[in-house]
Order: C-alpha cells, then sequence, then structure tokens
C-alpha cells in the first residue's frame, strides 16, 4: 500500500502558539494554511487514493476537502488520529513544553497523555491500515501523530522520533507491506 502522511495546514492556533485537544474548539485553517492545502493537492493530483483518514479535529477535514477536490475519496474519521491530549487547551505551547520538560516521551501532564501513552493509542492504526484492501491512503493528522507514525516506519528511538518536525501540509510517502 502506498500510504501518504500529511501534516495539517496552518491554523489560527498555530499562529497563536496554543495548545488544542478539543476538536469542538474553533480551530481552523488560516488563508496561508488553505494555501499551502491547495499547493498539497496541486503536487498529490495524479496519485491514486482510496481512502483519506483524518482525526475529529476540523483543521484535519479542511487540509482534507482540499486535497480531495482531486480524487473524491471517501474521507474516514480515525479517532486514534486525534492530536495528543496536552493538558494544556488553548493554553500556550511553551507552558505544555515546560511541564513536560527534560523527559518529554514518558511526562503525562495532569489531564493530558504522555507521548508514550500516544503512540499506544496511534500505533494500532498501521496494523488495521495493513488489513485494508486500499493501495493508496492519505492520512491528514498532527504534528505529534507524525512523528509516532514515522518514528514506527523508520524505526526510530524515542529520541529520535521527539527530534522530527514537520511543516504545515508537509508530506511523506511509504511503501506499507502486509503481512
Amino acid at each position: 500500500m502506498q500510504l501518504y502522511l500529511m501534516r495539517h495546514g496552518q491554523t489560527n492556533y498555530n499562529l497563536l502558539e496554543l495548545c488544542n485537544d478539543d476538536p469542538r474548539v474553533d480551530v481552523h485553517l488560516t488563508e496561508r494554511g488553505k494555501q499551502q492545502a491547495q499547493r498539497a493537492a496541486d503536487t498529490l493530483r495524479d496519485i491514486p487514493l482510496d481512502r483519506i483518514l483524518i482525526s475529529e479535529f476540523p483543521r484535519t477535514r479542511q487540509t482534507a476537502d482540499i486535497i480531495n477536490q482531486y480524487h473524491q475519496a471517501p474521507i474516514e474519521v480515525v479517532p486514534a488520529l486525534n492530536d495528543i491530549r496536552s493538558g494544556y487547551e488553548g493554553r500556550p505551547v511553551a507552558e505544555y513544553f515546560a511541564t513536560i520538560g527534560t523527559d518529554r516521551f514518558n511526562v503525562r501532564p495532569e489531564g493530558g497523555e504522555s507521548v508514550r501513552d500516544y503512540q499506544v493509542r496511534v500505533m494500532p492504526v498501521l496494523d488495521w491500515l495493513c488489513r485494508q484492501p486500499w493501495t493508496g491512503v492519505l492520512i491528514v493528522a498532527h504534528e505529534e501523530t507524525l512523528r509516532v507514525l514515522v518514528g514506527a516506519l523508520r524505526g526510530l528511538s524515542p529520541d529520535e522520533l521527539l527530534a522530527l518536525h514537520f511543516g504545515n501540509c508537509e508530506t511523506l510517502h511509504f511503501e506499507l507491506d502486509r503481512p
């Protein structure tokens, strides 16, 4: 299976450097985010996609809708792909990073989950994907989601996984082998 991973387009919270754990909060693509998604759509225009998988967050749906203008693929919400629960809804990202400190992989903030917890939540998606009949899939998700998935697909250590950074609408391609 051809697997494409993409971070959503730029959002109003990206500009404000705020955390968003709740898909009901009005976090949406900026005009720049929409332009990023359009450029990504143009790049992926001729890539066959059977399915687009997104989280429950509107920013992933907005990005997927723009990408899907050339594909008309079913868009499926997969709650396991939701962004990491930081416990810092609407608060500065810097506060979150100060709390998790030097052990970013294992510290679980109050009301949140650690990256290790998040990895346990996200990883079954890869096993599930391997059992699907699709030949081309795009996952539109969040930076932390991409860290976990890319870390698994590349066999990275926790430190290597945490060192990964992805720009808005950055797209990665993998060949996912079926068991």
